[in-house]
This record gives C-alpha cells, sequence and structure tokens, in this order.
C-alpha cells in the first residue's frame, strides 16, 4: 500500500460514504455537506475526514455559467437531454455528474505551512497512488479543450478524466476531486459542448472553453478494464487505513445538522436566483 502524502497524513480519518445512498439525494446536498464538515474539521486535532459521494446525472454549473446570455435555452438543452442542473457555491465551470462519475473530498485542519497548491499536489499524489496501474502516467496540467479546465486537471496521454477544486472555510480544507470511472468521456465533454452553443448565444463577459470531446475519457477507457464504485471506495479506504492509526465512520452531530442546514438553505437560494 502507498504512503499518502504527509500533508494528508492525520492520526484519524473519519470516512462518510455517500458514494450509494447520493443516487437518491439531491446534488445541492453535498455542496452543503462539504462546508459543513470543513466547518468542523477545522476544530478537530490530528483527525480528517473523508467524504465520497456520486450522483445521478446532473450538470453543475458555475457562477459565471449562471449569467450566460442564453442561459435558459442552456439549461433546457440540458433538462432535455435527462440532467438535473444546480449552481456550485464556489468557482469553476460547468461539470457533470452521473452513477459513473466518483467524487471524493478529503478535509482536514488547516495547516500554515499547506499553501493551496501543496492542497491541490496532495490530491494528485493520493490519485496517483490509488490507481498504481496509472501511476506516473497520470500527468497533472490544464487540459485547455476539456470542461471545467484547470491547472489541476488529471489526464493519462492527453485524456482528460478528473478535475480537481479546493475550499477552505473557518479553519477547514476541503480538497476535491471527480474521476470518471466509466462511460464516455467525450460523449459527456459533448453534452457540455452543446450546453455552452445553447447558452452562450449572445455577448459573453467571460472565455468559457471550447470543448473538443475527444480528450476527455473515462479510466474504464483508458485503463481497458472496467473500474466501479465500489472498487474505487474500497481502495480510498485500504490506503486511508493503512496511513492512519485509527479510521471510523462519520455521522453529523446535532450541530453539524444545525449547520447542514443553513449551508442547504444559501445552496437553495442562491439556484432559485441565478436559475
Amino acid at each position: 500500500m502507498f504512503a499518502i502524502p504527509s500533508a494528508l497524513k492525520q492520526d484519524q480519518w473519519l470516512v462518510m460514504d455517500q458514494s450509494v445512498t447520493g443516487l437518491s439525494m439531491n446534488p445541492m446536498r453535498s455542496f452543503a455537506a462539504d462546508d459543513t464538515l470543513c466547518e468542523s474539521v477545522g476544530r478537530m486535532e490530528a483527525t480528517g475526514i473523508a467524504r465520497t459521494w456520486v450522483h445521478h446525472n446532473t450538470v453543475v454549473l458555475g457562477i459565471q455559467d449562471s449569467r450566460l446570455p442564453s442561459i435558459d435555452a442552456g439549461v433546457d438543452f440540458l433538462r432535455m437531454n435527462g440532467y438535473r442542473v444546480i449552481v456550485r457555491n464556489s468557482g469553476g465551470l460547468a461539470v457533470v455528474l452521473d452513477p459513473t462519475v466518483y467524487n471524493l473530498s478529503l478535509l482536514f485542519p488547516e495547516q500554515a505551512s499547506l499553501s493551496i497548491d501543496e492542497g491541490y499536489e496532495a490530491m494528485v499524489s493520493f490519485t496517483r497512488g490509488l490507481f498504481p496501474e496509472l501511476g506516473s502516467r497520470i500527468k497533472d496540467g490544464e487540459i485547455a479543450a476539456s470542461y471545467c479546465p484547470g491547472r489541476y486537471d488529471l489526464s493519462v496521454d492527453g485524456k482528460k478524466f478528473a478535475g480537481i477544486s479546493q475550499r477552505r472555510i473557518r479553519g477547514g480544507i476541503a480538497v476535491q476531486i471527480y474521476l470518471a470511472l466509466q462511460e464516455s468521456g467525450a460523449a459527456r465533454a459533448e453534452l457540455i459542448r452543446g450546453f455552452y452553443d445553447y447558452a452562450a448565444d449572445g455577448p459573453v463577459k467571460y472565455h468559457y472553453p471550447d470543448i473538443e470531446p475527444s480528450c476527455m475519457a473515462s479510466l474504464t477507457e483508458i485503463t481497458g478494464s472496467t473500474i466501479t464504485v465500489d472498487e474505487v471506495t474500497g481502495r480510498i479506504l485500504r490506503a486511508l487505513k493503512a496511513n492512519s492509526e485509527e479510521i471510523g465512520v462519520h455521522t453529523f452531530s446535532p450541530e453539524e445538522e444545525e449547520r447542514f442546514a443553513y449551508h442547504l438553505a444559501r445552496m437553495e437560494k442562491r439556484n432559485e436566483r441565478l436559475l
């Protein structure tokens, strides 16, 4: 078992696994959950929280996307293709969630010495360790023609399969990654390209990605072997267990339930206003 990056080493890791139950949840709950846990972990000592989450067909827009001149037409296009549409509470642009897109949030107490780049690099190293069959073939760097391009896109042979984001709230750090496990990466990219074709009809105040679907792929497409949600959950649990003194299950406390309700209400109001 590989050694996880020093930035992620904690005496204890707590796990909230929503890789199955998330399929019946409104995805807005995931963003509210991460904000809640980020606040909580900031008050903990030598403890990290890992939350896994998978949702049914949803396109998550960035705030900039929601301000496109023909956003209603873009949202209608996505809904006609069977996707729910929400706006996230953080930066970034449109991404696709579906039953074979795996999301992992690693949350841990903020450390004065841990820069934003170091947080990203820790997730890059962790992901390479999760997939030893790819290892150093996984490259980090922007894939400009992908959807939601960023400095810490992960790709193999120029095919993007993952993107990383980061959020810091009240002494806690949340580093989040989506991993396209199965199905066609190009088909997901084609969906988002179609969204921009409709939604960006008119004067646009920011540069949205000029998507080339062939630059995106799933891990199953890349490796030639089927990689499942359950398998990735197992790999994550084994990695955390092997690199900490204790691993346990995290459920919301009454106080966290209150904070979760607060963050969820904010998400709902934002979506009512922007969509």
